[in-house]
């Protein structure tokens, strides 16, 4: 691995005009220009691309990168070749070549010409591209996005477990692996998967300091994602869901609204997500409204909010999709709308997995549950989740979640604590939080019974209060260091050394009480007000529609509800229908309704729409 090139900070102004590294970029660069298996967990935003893509420059022969996502590499291959005069510098193997397409990419990476060759997986996999690449220098292997190697990890990808005995094929060279959300746990998993046991490990901080954490109970989610849309006009935005239809209808109601944006999800051809991105990254529209297939390696710098209308099945997810905002360094806005009714939504979409996997999901579920329920700094509830502690009070970014800035109310909670990790040690430490809690408050379940639940000396000890209390005392027992989740055995509590001092020696603790979104009815209904179905309504034109239909009325002798109702005229001002067939995709308007009533309210509107220039969803 001979160097062709000058010192890592020389390479760094001379290909990419920057004159200092981000964190600990410079010594992940110089374990790979030193031939070592490396190991890099970096936050989003953090820099990680540079950590290849330097050294590769600097080095005899092809670096292969290893990329999940068709999109990335597209972005990145753009990205480089604008630091660089020949175009070749950089291609992307994958299959939206063509066969002469991918002949022309083997012939410049033959040639010596290609610094950087990014491939797919799947890619990697043909037995023709690996007997290709066996015939190049390869410098070294980076496995970028490297958490899809773990079943642990929220983006599972099987192909990736078969990397490793791939790249022994080709050559003996070095690996980087790279990661932006990584757990103790499927930090273990990549270094044992890729055997890197023994690599340097370069983790930086999870904390991204300049995002405010936002946690919202799922009511009138729509108005006010509207809202926030319309007072941030010109700022870019992204807003998750994990259904195409609920993406279809925000994006309709946001446009209607008058917000630049469009839809992007699998439904929609490869050319027209290319397309989607292009504007969104060109800004030509500033919101788009998505499933989670959208932003995985999309480098746009100045997203300024992140909004998940429906909570993601795990805190890697969550953390990944926040981490999109605010790459620039610049304010980053996440908020989550939250309810029970979407876990136990989520919790229905794993019946029928294997067991294993059923399992898995559902811990991931319930640090999810947690994170959102929390009223303790989320900032720090994150870090821990990812095995860093953090100083809630002075610590970058203290402040800067809802729960730091709007504290709830705080309580002695000694003697809670006490009874907790009691009932932990009585149970042998072999059990999960739910059973923790059924014992108790005395309640009666399959485990419980089967456990000898009920023999139990704390049993019934905490009457008087709900499961969703002791949960919270949990949950803020672990995150303070006296309890651990047993990852391995799907969430079983077990007492850290601190736990066991605590026991013999028990001092004050504070607690926070716990947020509640049990009364919160999500439905699948978009907005639960007057405002109807959808988002908010055209002022001007529904005060138009209300008055027609009182003319009509009244010259029908008829109460005004018979003509439509206002939950019609509400949908009416919000999505505008010109013609007969839309106007029977409006809540309570019938065929027979809408050729007694309909043509003078869709005569109206269209008039409205054309003297005002309105772009319908529609149209």
């Amino acid at each position: 691995m001979s160097l062709i090139d000058d010192s890592p900070k020389e390479a760094l102004q001379k290909y990419f005009g920057f004159k200092e590294f981000k964190g600990e970029q410079e010594i992940a660069i110089q374990s790979i220009l030193e031939g070592k298996d490396t190991f890099v967990i970096m936050p989003t935003g953090g820099g990680k691309s540079m950590c290849y893509q330097l050294p590769a420059l600097m080095l005899d022969g092809v670096a292969l990168v290893v990329s999940p996502l068709i999109a990335l590499m597209k972005n990145q291959v753009d990205a480089l070749r604008g630091n660089h005069e020949d175009p070749s510098i950089t291609h992307y193997l994958n299959s939206s070549l063509n066969k002469a397409e991918a002949e022309n990419v083997k012939l410049d990476v033959s040639s010596g010409r290609t610094k950087i060759l990014y491939v797919a997986p799947e890619t990697l996999t043909k037995e023709t591209n690996i007997e290709f690449l066996k015939s190049v220098k390869i410098s070294f292997v980076a496995v970028d996005e490297a958490h899809c190697i773990s079943e642990w990890g929220h983006d599972f990808r099987p192909e990736y477990r078969r990397i490793r005995p791939i790249i022994k094929q080709i050559a003996d060279v070095p690996i980087i692996a790279l990661t932006a959300t990584a757990t103790p746990k499927v930090q273990q998993d990549i270094q044992k998967n890729l055997q890197m046991v023994n690599s340097t490990l370069i983790k930086s901080s999870f904390n991204r300091e300049n995002l405010y954490y936002e946690v919202k109970p799922k009511k009138d989610a729509l108005k006010q994602i509207v809202q926030h849309c319309i007072s941030n006009k010109g700022r870019s935005g992204i807003i998750y869901c994990l259904s195409r239809k609920k993406v279809d209808q925000i994006a309709e109601t946001l446009s209607v609204n008058g917000v630049k944006v469009l839809p992007y999800h699998a439904g929609k051809d490869t050319k027209t997500r290319s397309r989607i991105q292009d504007a969104f990254l060109m800004q030509d529209v500033d919101v788009i409204v998505a499933t989670i297939a959208f932003g995985m390696g999309i480098d746009k710098p100045d997203v300024r909010y992140v909004i998940h209308y429906d909570i993601p099945k795990s805190l890697e997810s969550y953390y990944q999709e926040t981490g999109r905002a605010g790459r620039d360094g610049g304010d980053g806005h996440c908020i989550a709308f939250y309810s029970h009714k979407d876990i136990e939504k989520l919790e229905k979409f794993l019946q029928g997995k294997p067991l294993a996997e059923q399992e898995i999901g559902s811990q991931l579920l319930q640090e999810v549950m947690s994170y959102a329920e929390t009223s303790i700094s989320r900032r720090k509830f994150l870090l821990h989740y990812f095995g860093e502690e953090f100083d809630e009070i002075n610590g970058p970014g203290a402040k800067n979640c809802d729960n730091s800035r709007y504290p709830k109310p705080q309580y002695e909670g000694k003697d809670e604590i006490l009874m907790i990790l009691g009932a932990v040690k009585e149970h042998k430490e072999d059990h999960k939080m739910q059973f923790i809690s059924a014992v108790l408050i005395g309640e009666s379940n399959r485990e419980v019974d089967d456990y000898n639940g009920k023999n139990s000396s704390f049993w019934n000890k905490g009457k008087g209060k709900t499961d969703r209390y002791w949960n919270g005392v949990i949950r803020q027992s672990l995150v303070l260091g006296y309890l651990k989740k047993e990852i391995e055995k799907y969430g079983v509590l077990t007492l850290t050394e601190k736990g066991k001092t605590f026991l013999e020696n028990p001092v004050s603790v504070m607690l926070a009480e716990e947020r509640d979104y049990r009364d919160v009815d999500t439905g699948d209904k978009m907005v639960q007000t007057r405002r109807g179905q959808g988002g908010v309504a055209d002022d001007t034109l529904r005060k138009m529609l209300v008055t027609l239909r009182k003319d009509i009325a009244d010259q029908k002798s008829l109460p005004p509800y018979v003509i439509f109702q206002d939950i019609s005229l509400d949908e009416m001002a919000i999505h505008y229908p010109i013609k007969e067939e839309e106007l029977l995709r409006i809540s309570g308007v019938g065929t027979g309704k809408a050729k007694k009533f309909g043509a003078m309210f869709l005569a109206l509107i269209a008039k409205y729409v054309d003297e005002n220039k309105i772009e319908r969803a529609d149209d």
